[in-house]
């Protein structure tokens, strides 16, 4: 989150002139509160929509139930300190110290958590689909090892959330700001951001991906296509969304002159906008694609009673005649991931 916080004297140093250093400030004034409160509203209802649906029908039955609920629990946290965030941008950090470093340390053990959730989820849908024989067979070890890895990823992500945490404070420009500014071990922080961050989840989609997709090409089912094109449309939300502001971080890490020029900064604060709609999207990409969700997201429509308002008679009960025609073949099942 120290990216949020720019301190107006570091401009001076700018060959920008000062109006425009000015208008800078004013539109990171209203568009970083925008975009906090965004994300969080549709973060909050879709995340708390997925975890409702699981905690009330799906009962973690599968590896994949596993990291499921995990992720919308860590996404869930994360927008949850967004509305501090947006605050401090219009005014200025009033929530004292002890609160500067508790959501520091809250962002950034929720944002390391939903990178390597998602890094997990692709390593299960490639256990899943290429490996779907010796996966049905051990299906009980490999939930006991989803459960220890998901203990170690909010382990790990606590561990190199520390330095946020140790070195998080509230300081003194114009206005009283919350980040992180020691310079010593910045670039380790950095480092380590972008390699579970970033890369990590990448290189897991890249190379998984490339061998389901091959494998599904030469599968046998009605729902190839539709596998195919959720795994394109997976991969592209996250490079359309992820990408963008790593790069301009590399650049701002490894060329100076870069972060003297407001025009950078734009770049900056848009791409980190971008990166959080991850928290919207992820309810979407790793949820409602599949028809055993959808189907138990229309039983809790009907059981609180809100398909008549909506207008439906009952589509639940098409999703659960589709998804009992889709298991009806082993084959067609083991290699389509779409009841992922």
């Amino acid at each position: 989150m120290e990216d949020d916080y720019v301190d107006p004297v570091f401009f001076n140093t700018s060959n920008d002139s000062s109006q425009g250093h000015e208008g800078f400030l004013e539109f990171r004034k209203f568009f970083l509160p925008s975009v906090y409160l965004v994300v969080f509203v549709c973060g909050l209802l879709g995340n708390s929509l997925v975890l409702t649906v699981y905690i009330s029908y799906q009962k973690l039955k599968s590896l994949t139930d596993v990291f499921l609920i995990n992720l919308p629990l860590a996404d869930l946290v994360f927008v949850c300190t967004l509305p501090f965030w947006a605050y401090a941008s219009i005014h200025e950090w009033v929530f004292g110290k002890v609160m500067c470093k508790t959501l520091l340390g809250i962002y950034t053990l929720n944002f390391y958590t939903s990178m390597l959730i998602l890094t997990c989820i692709t390593m299960d849908r490639f256990v899943a689909v290429v490996r779907a024989t010796k996966a049905y067979k051990q299906q009980a070890r490999r939930m006991a090892w989803g459960k220890a890895m998901c203990l170690l990823i909010w382990v790990v992500s606590l561990l190199v959330s520390l330095p946020q945490i140790i070195y998080g404070n509230v300081h003194d420009f114009d206005k009283l700001v919350c980040g992180y500014q020691n310079e010593e071990i910045s670039a380790v922080v950095l480092a380590a951001q972008m390699t579970l961050g970033f890369f990590l989840p990448l290189l897991a989609m890249m190379v998984c991906y490339s061998v389901i997709i091959k494998t599904l090409l030469h599968a046998r089912g009605f729902r190839k296509h539709k596998s195919l094109k959720i795994i394109f449309l997976v991969v592209a939300v996250f490079l359309l969304t992820q990408t963008p502001f790593n790069l301009v971080r590399l650049i701002r890490s490894t060329n100076w002159e870069y972060s003297t020029m407001t025009s950078f900064h734009y770049a900056v604060l848009i791409t980190e906008a971008v990166a959080y709609l991850r928290a919207c999207l992820n309810p979407v990409l790793y949820a409602f694609v599949g028809l055993k969700f959808r189907r138990n997201f229309w039983k809790l429509m009907r059981d609180i009673g809100c398909l008549p308002y909506l207008g439906v008679s009952g589509p639940w009960k098409s999703s659960e005649e589709a998804s009992k025609t889709c298991s009806a073949s082993h084959n067609v099942e083991a290699t389509s991931m779409f009841q992922l």
